[in-house]
């Protein structure tokens, strides 16, 4: 039997957390070193998945490094874990990430082992869901999520941190009953849960109409990207979550939402994603709109950042339901693109708040003399945001729009996607507006003493900034990737 990688991938973080709970009164540094093994050991087999993917042309639409044993007999449920262009990207973000939000921790001293066990759940949790080919195994992951998300926001967040977790977990536990719902119709309409087998699902005598299934599955995803008007729960989530479940937040669990759309709402029932493509992508144009729009009313930097990702996923939902190759691929590019941009984003807001203790924009200024490193970090991040050529914003936001605009699937969307580049506009004012009121301008003298990253803060911002450039400079080397997954998706849509 070959090794199995994505098993590995998955699990590693879960062993680290077995370490962690059996040492012995342990201090925290030793906590957080463990953590890191794991989590940097998860990461470096991911990467060397990537390395080993089939890039060949009779690779074309297969899952790869598939492991599936009966899990279920009853229910014909089977432990099946897989890969394919679409979903290995996600699960390297959410391996990057996982350690990068390690190096972000660094400084946790509330009861450490509980805050690092809880970090290690969330990254299986989620990579659990990429990796899914089984519809019980992929909602057991998603179900699996909100509990170390909800104690995380609880208890190491600031300000409402009680309000935001029960509105997250209520949010989202009224997706899952819909998803459930869902997937529950598709098994007693097929028999099966098997996600491969059910692609173009058609069937004489479904329980419910397929446009019933398609939108109880959809709804659950909408809230997770979060799709404007389901969206309210991320601002509060973002603004008082300590700064790593920030990261993991935007970075790689809203990414969850869209991975949904395309593997299970486009891939089981293309024609009735066909049908509602019209509604589903002014819906996308109005969130990329207002997004932006509510953005440059904010104050508080966390959640300027965090209603910048209800614009950004407006870009993801657009090239979705464009439905046509190229935009589907820049709908995977912006999740990684934003994935890592946003996950800096909000590193460097935490870096500034640990520093200055500050976070509205009106009380800060003039940062640029006393945190130089810092300051060229969060321009970089803010100019890849708004799509700067050269970063992976700008390539993610050009196949997307591209893709776009020459689709076939929706008439008039050229008008849709021409409005939607607005929202880059609106994008520059806002960034570029924040730049300015948090380091330039009249030094403050209370900021007088305030330090510079130090070298662990370094590695882990320095880390992002050269994925930000290397997918910037040379995009293809995930577009090659993505390709793969996202062909035999096209040909199911029949365009």
């Amino acid at each position: 039997m070959d090794f199995g990688y994505l098993t590995a991938i998955l699990f590693l973080p879960l062993a680290g957390i077995i370490v962690i709970a059996l040492l012995p009164k342990p201090q925290a540094r030793t906590i957080r070193l463990t953590a890191l093994t794991f989590t940097l050991a998860s990461f470096i087999l991911s990467i060397a998945v990537f390395c080993l993917f089939d890039r060949s042309a009779g690779a074309i639409g297969q899952m790869q490094f598939e492991e599936k044993i009966s899990w279920i007999p009853a229910i014909n449920a089977f432990y099946h874990l897989g890969v394919d262009g679409l979903s290995l990207p996600m699960v390297i973000l959410m391996t990057f990430l996982g350690f990068l939000a390690v190096l972000v921790s660094w400084k946790i001293e509330l009861r450490p082992r509980e805050y690092f066990i809880w970090l290690l759940l969330l990254e299986t949790s989620i990579l659990g869901v990429f990796c899914s080919l089984d519809l019980v195994l992929f909602f057991l992951f998603w179900e699996l999520e909100l509990i170390p998300m909800y104690f995380l926001i609880s208890i190491w967040g600031s300000g409402r941190k009680e309000y935001a977790a029960n509105k997250y977990l209520i949010y989202t536990l009224v997706g899952s009953a819909m998803m459930l719902a869902g997937i529950l119709s598709i098994y007693f309409t097929t028999g099966s849960l098997g996600m491969m087998g059910l692609c173009g699902l058609s069937v004489a005598s479904p329980v419910i109409p397929f446009a019933a299934m398609f939108f109880l599955l959809f709804i659950g995803f909408a809230i997770k990207l979060p799709m404007v008007p389901l969206h309210t729960w991320l601002p509060d989530a973002h603004t008082n979550a300590p700064t790593a479940v920030s990261v993991i937040l935007a970075g790689a669990l809203l990414k969850m939402g869209g991975y949904g759309m395309i593997r299970l709402c486009v891939s089981i029932f293309p024609e009735i994603a066909l049908r509602y493509a019209p509604l589903l992508v002014a819906l996308a144009v109005v969130g990329v709109l207002y997004g932006a729009a509510v953005t440059m009313r904010q104050r508080d930097l966390k959640r300027l950042i965090a209603y910048s990702s209800v614009s950004h996923m407006g870009y993801v939902l657009l090239g979705i339901f464009a439905l046509s190759q190229i935009s589907l691929t820049g709908a995977v590019l912006q999740m990684f693109s934003h994935g890592v941009i946003t996950g800096l984003l909000f590193a460097m807001v935490g870096l500034v708040y640990d520093k200055a203790h500050e976070r509205n924009l009106d009380n800060l200024g003039g940062l640029a003399r006393r945190m130089p490193v810092i300051t060229v970090v969060f321009t970089v991040a803010g100019l890849a945001s708004l799509g700067l050529p050269g970063t992976c914003g700008f390539a993610a936001e050009f196949i997307t729009f591209v893709g776009c605009f020459s689709s076939t699937a929706v008439g008039g969307i050229q008008i849709y996607t021409l409005l939607g580049v607005l929202g880059i506009v609106l994008t520059a004012g806002y960034i570029l507006w924040m730049l300015q009121k948090v380091f330039y301008g009249s030094p403050l003298e209370k900021y007088d003493g305030v330090p510079d990253a130090d070298n662990i803060e370094k590695v882990c911002i320095f880390s992002f900034v050269a994925v930000i450039m290397l997918i910037g400079v040379y995009p293809a080397i995930l577009t090659d990737v993505i390709k793969m997954g996202i062909m035999p998706i096209v040909k199911l849509i029949g365009l």
